[in-house]
């Protein structure tokens, strides 16, 4: 049986929800896992669950001028960085009236601002080895319209954007970009804002053909394909993952 090289990846919120997940089926998977995010008591959990192949680093992405001190230092203590899940990202819940600018830069900031600047700078380090795969979560409020979240609407369909560009640019050079696009998975996240609303809950799994809401795993195992060899002749993707959401009536 041939021995599978060393694999790094570094996953951006990957201490809770769906970005737990994808860490969960990556060092499953026997990569390396290094997990962004600024909650110590949450990167720590995750830790202490996975073991040796997790490494938590605990920042704050909306310090954008802190990055490339980050992913060199990440680089430099583990030799190399292979994938790249920019799953951190923040939502808000307001009319679109009530929507302050200030609000809506923070969210701009995090969701897109932080994606570009970790993205460039973890690239950096790919191209000279002509590969690397770099994912980006996206959503269904890139999709379709969706009431009272303009600013992460926004937010998420510049991702798309960006996905698609990033792929044209990169891909010629042995990098792939994609996205994946979850439809409505069960988490924490979710839970706060559906289980207070089930009006939208009805809503939203009456339109999704598979009846019902995904699992975080779900995006997990589409994470790690997207970021494989198996899938070395993809890029440019924004793959739902949505139970049929997206063309569901």
């Amino acid at each position: 049986m041939q021995m599978q090289t060393k694999r790094v990846a570094i996953i951006t919120g990957g201490a809770s929800g769906i970005g737990m997940a994808i860490t969960e089926r990556f060092v499953a998977d026997g990569i390396h896992t290094i997990i962004v995010g600024r909650d110590a008591e949450k990167l720590n959990q995750a830790k202490n669950k996975l073991g040796n192949l997790c490494y938590p680093y605990e920042f704050d992405l909306n310090q954008l001028s802190d990055i490339p001190v980050l992913i060199k230092k990440i680089k430099e203590e583990h030799g190399q960085i292979d994938i790249l899940v920019n799953n951190a990202g923040i939502n808000m819940k307001r009319d679109f009236m009530e929507t302050s600018d200030e609000a809506f830069q923070q969210i701009i900031t995090t969701n897109v601002n932080a994606v570009f600047a970790i993205s460039r700078e973890v690239i950096s380090y790919m191209l000279p080895n002509k590969k690397g795969s770099v994912l980006n979560i996206s959503s269904m409020a890139a999709q379709y319209g969706m009431p009272r979240v303009i600013a992460y609407s926004a937010s998420k369909s510049a991702i798309d954007g960006m996905t698609r560009a990033m792929a044209v640019e990169l891909s010629p050079m042995g990098i792939r970009i994609n996205a994946i696009a979850p439809g409505f998975i069960e988490t924490a996240m979710t839970a706060v804002a559906l289980n207070s609303d089930p009006e939208r809950k009805h809503k939203a799994i009456s339109r999704t053909p598979i009846g019902h809401m995904g699992q975080p795993l779900d995006v997990a195992e589409a994470a790690l394909f997207l970021s494989s060899d198996a899938a070395k002749f993809i890029t440019g993707v924004i793959l739902p993952v949505d139970g049929g959401n997206s063309i569901g009536f």
